[in-house]
This record gives C-alpha cells, structure tokens and sequence, in this order.
C-alpha cells in the first residue's frame, strides 16, 4: 500500500497537497500521526533542560506540528466545500480529539513555565519575537493556562462538548438544507428564474423530470427576487427560515450555556467578553454603543422602504414579498432590471478580466491557469500568482460552484501558509457556491455574486501577500474584527469604472454594458440600505443576544424574539440575515460573538476607499502601499498599528454612514 500522503511534504509546487493521491481513508491515520509527533514534539520543548530562549520554545512550538498542519488544512477544506459520509464520520470523530489535543498542549504547566519566564524578558527581544512571544503568552492564558487543576478539568470537558455539538450543527445544517430545497412539479410556476438550471439541480440530486431550487445560508434567497408566483416565493421563505428549526434547537441553547460557563471559568463575564478581550474593538461597550447608534437611522430607512414597496404592491407585503417589489421599485426608480444585467457577468470573464484584471492594476499580479495542478474537486481551478517581474509568489485556487456536499456561503481557506520560519509559500482557495449551469450554458452571475467574488479575493490577496517571518502570523491571522476589512476593501474595484469596463461584457456579443445601466447600476447602490443594514444588525444583535444572557434562554424562537425586540428590530418584514438554528457563523464558524466583525471592519473599508479615492484611486503606489504597510504584515503587529500605518490616522466612521445613507 502506498506511503499516507500526508507523512511527507508536498514534492508538488509550492508544496500544494496531492489532492490525485489523497484518499478518505489516509484522513484519521494522518491526524493520529499529527497528533502524536506534536505531542512528542512539545514533551521535548517543555522538558528541555536549558534554559527557555525565543528559538528553543517559541521557534520550536512554530516548527511543530507538521504533519497535523497538512492533514487539517486539508481536511477541513473538504469538510466544508465536498462532504461526503465518510468525511462526516470523520469529523464527528476528530474534532473533540483536537479539542482535546490543544488542551493538552496549552494547559501543559511546565510548557507554560517556559513561555512565562521568556514573556517576563520580552522586552529584550527583536520586536517580531517580542509581539510573537507575547500573542503565545496570551494564547496559552485564554486557553486556561492559569487555572486550578480542578478548572482546567472542568475547561477540558467544556471545549470537548463544545466541539462535538459544534460539528453536529455543521453537519445537521447540511443535511437539513439540502432536504429543504423546493422541489417543484411544474415549470410554470418558475417563471423568473432559469428553469433549466432548476431541471439540472434536480437531475443531480436524481429527480429527473422534476425542478429543484436550491437554498443558500442566509434568510433571503436570490430568487425572492424574480419568482413572479407568490405561493412559491412563501414556500421558498418559509423553507429558508425553517432550516434547523427541529435539529439544532437544543444545540444553539447548549452551546450558549457552555459558552457562557467557560467565559465566568475563565474570568469574564460572558462570552462576548471573552471574546472581544482579544480583538481590536476595545471592549463590549464600544461594541454596543456602535450597533446602538446604528439601529435607529437604519429602522427608520427601513420603514419608509417599506411604505414604497406597499405602494408598488398594491397591498400589505409580507417578508416573501420584500426582494420582489424592491426589485420593482428599483425597476421604476432607476429603470434597472437585475435580470437584464446578468447577461454582461459571466463567471470566466469576471474572475479574468475583473478580478484578476483589479490585482494586474493595483498590484502588478499576473495568473496563470495550471491545470497540470489537482485541485481538491473536479470544478476547481488552480492558478500561479506571478510578481509584475515574473517572481512567483504562490497558487490561488478556485471553486465556484455550489453542490449538495458544499456549506452556503463563501470562504477562503489557506492550504499552504506563507512563512521564512519554513521556507513557504502561501497557497489559498476561495469557495462561492454560484449554481453551475446546464452543460454547454454560460455561468451568468448575479452583481451580488460578482461583488462576492472580489469580496473573497480579498481574503485570498491577504493570504498570497503574506511576508511574515512565523507561520502563526500568516496572512488571514489577524483578530476576527479585522479579517474582513482587506476583503471589504477589494469590494471597491468591482465597481471601479477602468475595471467594470473591462469585464462587464455581454457573454454573446462582447460589447460592454451600456454605460446607461452602468449608470443607473451606481445610482442603484444605496437603495434597500434600509432593509440589508436591519437584517444584517438584527443577525449581530440576535449573536450578541446568544453571548451576553442574563436570563437563561429556554427555546430559540421565544429568546430569538426576545432578543430583536429589545434592540429594537422586531420588524417581521425584515428578518434576521441569519436564524438562530442556521446562523453557522455563529455556531460552527468561528464568529461567535464576533458577526459585529463585518460592520466594525466596514468603518476600516468605507475610510480606507476614501483615501483611495482622494489618493487617485487604481494606481500602483496605491496598491504598493497597501500592500506593504497592511496586506503584507499578516498578524505581524498590532492590526491597528497597521491601519494607522496605512491610513495615516485612527478611523473615522462618518464614510460607513454616508455610504449606508445613515447620515
């Protein structure tokens, strides 16, 4: 049997996993391997008769782990992009296991010893060793370091549990998703949406004959928008905000009482607490007083948009209704039909002549497409990523297409992180989940899927422009309320006239978009603020609802509505983008108590576009010096340092508010 292709580096390009030779079965012996070579590895660290220094620990702890880094990076980007079974089992057994392994090594006491007696010098380091030393110091305390011998018993099963109810919200998300999916009978009550991609979702879930629409992760579907049958726009609503509701009631109720009993163990008062400790937002007040401020203005828009999409209906709307009569008042108001635009975005030439075309521009990239290179499903893309001097800087990898083995949503994942410590260069994958077309058919993207697509790449040119001495720094390893702000950030070219120009082209006739529907498509920009700033608030309010209770929740539905309607976004029109039984983010993703992050990094993207904007926009010294003061320095330094670095001065939130049209 051949060698587990996890037991030795990559002989690949930049070391890209052989996803050809990779097999379900080599998972779980990798991660056993991982796991004791790192446990072996640390043992030797922590038992090191020599006195501590920066490379006998803290070098030594980056170095460890190698084969435990391959096998999860790799893992967990198939858990999330192409589940199977096999891979479920997988995860459902593995990750308490690795719960399990990160407490052995943050709560190992002589270990700890090490990195105290150094973090009480760290003053007399170089300042890269002495930011790295510090974020270990803290690390290990967050992670219960410093507790009694009986606490850190009682953290151990906290995380253990937390980590097994996590996967299981994950994986009944899935499964209760796609068997949400609406399955129709009859072609005629599709009108408004492609039939054939409907027929062909369903001939690949094996109902030939039949029509299939897919949901994706958040409350309001895309085709709420066009679906002319209101019966059918109800079932697909009513589906939507159903999903999870009998699966993951007592998840989403267990894990914010852990979560809280971990944050009081640990010394805080509640999870959001805990969490916000180590972001940049200085602490859960300033957090609340910026939702605070923003609900009202934001309500009020809310409600006159309401009133014109009454007007335009004819009758008292209900939330199914919301996206289609917007879609015609936006019809009426700035003769801009959405239907009519997807014609000029189709996926090839976005990605090229938009996104990459942003990159060549800003940045000097060039991408080369590799198919000689595997990637870890058959839609993937790989391509190499060139420096404007014909440097190779690392591989971007992309997987466009929705599946039923596919989470919703879009995310980018680091195969390969960029480090000097390790010789390394980054490679990074961006998933969307765009439905793919009938064989033969163009992929024609809605502006919402082009703007995900430049947003996401964001993410994936802070990973391949990581220029950091230690892996733990690498690209995307900055606080959650930052992580977003890069990829906000590149939001901005998608619009920006020399780039829209050059890939919003019809897919039959290559002419461009007329700069009419250009036009009337920027003017368009502001309209529903009112609606996606209440849905989006009312999401981060509901997560921070979950993470600051006073009064134990005892149901979802009661305390989700408990929640809004004391932060003052009961508004049935306007559900929450995400419900509490299907807010994954929150649950499985890593953003508890942290949703805020994407409106707290706004205020960092709405400023930094105003200084592209006074500073000549699309030019290179632009892109250089965003590169070299932000995109470069991963978690490096303090990601405020890096701002201020970049900006010149703190934030100022006025830019989000004009451009939210709270003002």
């Amino acid at each position: 049997m051949p060698e587990n292709p996890f037991f030795t580096a990559s002989t690949l390009p930049y070391s890209l996993p052989p996803f050809a030779e990779i097999r379900a079965e080599h998972y779980l012996p990798a991660f056993e391997r991982g796991m004791a070579e790192q446990l072996a590895e640390v043992a030797a660290i922590a038992g090191d008769p020599e006195p501590p220094t920066f490379a006998n620990t803290i070098g030594a702890l980056e170095r460890s782990g190698a084969v435990l880094g391959r096998v999860s990076a790799v893992f967990f980007n198939q858990a999330s992009s192409d589940s199977t079974p096999e891979v479920r089992e997988i995860q459902k057994e593995i990750t308490p296991r690795l719960t399990e392994h990160s407490d052995a090594i943050h709560l190992d006491r002589a270990l700890f010893e090490r990195i105290k007696t150094l973090h009480a010098a760290k003053d007399t380091l170089p300042p890269a060793e002495s930011w790295l030393l510090t974020r270990y110091h803290t690390d290990f305390v967050r992670a219960g370091a410093e507790l009694s011998a009986a606490d850190k018993e009682r953290l151990v099963t906290l995380n253990g549990e937390l980590s097994e109810l996590a996967t299981a919200f994950e994986q009944n998300l899935l499964a209760d998703t796609n068997a949400a999916a609406i399955v129709v009978e009859d072609p005629a009550e599709l009108d408004g949406v492609s039939v054939e991609a409907a027929a062909e979702t369903a001939r690949a879930r094996g109902l030939d004959g039949k029509y299939v629409i897919p949901l994706v992760l958040p409350t309001g579907q895309p085709p709420l928008a066009t679906l002319t049958n209101r019966a059918l726009r109800e079932r697909v609503h009513r589906a939507s905000v159903g999903r999870g509701a009998t699966v993951n009631a007592e998840i989403v109720v267990r894990m914010a009482r852990l979560r809280a009993e971990r944050a009081r163990l640990l010394g805080y008062a509640d999870h959001a607490e805990y969490v916000v400790a180590d972001q940049t937002a200085p602490g859960t007040q300033a957090v609340a007083d910026m939702l605070g401020k923003l609900v009202p203005p934001a309500v009020a828009n809310a409600h006159r948009e309401a009133e014109d999409l009454r007007a335009e209906a004819g009758f008292d709307i209900a939330p199914w209704d919301w996206a289609f009569y917007a879609e015609k008042v936006r019809q009426a108001r700035y003769d801009l039909d959405t239907a009519t635009m997807r014609p000029y975005f189709e996926l090839d030439r976005v990605l090229r002549d938009g996104v990459f075309h942003a990159a060549g521009l800003l940045y000097g990239l060039t991408f080369t497409e590799r198919p000689d290179l595997p990637g870890h499903h058959p839609d993937t893309r790989v391509f190499e990523v060139f420096e404007e001097d014909g440097t190779p800087l690392g591989l971007f990898l992309g997987d466009f297409y929705a599946r039923e083995s596919k989470r919703g949503g879009a995310w980018m994942n680091s195969l390969v992180k960029q480090s000097d410590l390790l010789g390394e260069k980054p490679v990074v994958v961006n998933n969307l989940n765009i439905v793919k077309p009938p064989p033969g058919e163009p992929t024609l993207m809605t502006f919402d899927e082009v703007n995900t697509m430049f947003h996401e790449f964001g993410h994936a040119l802070h990973g391949l422009f990581s220029a950091v001495p230690f892996p733990r720094f690498s690209g995307t390893a900055v606080p959650r309320d930052f992580v977003e702000y890069p990829s906000q950030v590149n939001e901005m070219w998608a619009v920006w006239p020399e780039v829209l120009a050059n890939y919003a082209r019809h897919h039959e006739t290559g002419e461009p978009m007329p700069q009419a529907m250009v036009d009337r498509m920027l003017e368009a920009e502001r309209f529903n603020q009112g609606y996606a700033t209440v849905e989006y608030l009312a999401a981060t309010l509901l997560d921070w609802a979950w993470h600051t209770f006073t009064e134990d929740p005892a149901d979802p539905v009661s305390f989700e509505r408990g929640a809004l309607a004391d932060a003052g976004l009961d508004l049935p029109l306007v559900p929450p983008r995400y419900g509490s039984t299907y807010f994954a983010h929150i649950w499985a993703g890593g953003y508890s108590a942290g949703y805020y992050s994407y409106i707290w990094s706004e205020v960092l993207d709405a400023d930094s576009v105003e200084w592209f904007k006074e500073n000549g926009g699309l030019l290179r010294e632009n892109g250089d010096h965003f590169r070299r003061e932000l995109l470069s320095r991963g978690g490096s330094l303090d990601p405020m340092t890096a701002f201020r670095n970049f900006r010149g001065r703190d934030p100022r939130i006025e830019p989000l508010l004009e451009r939210r049209g709270l003002l």
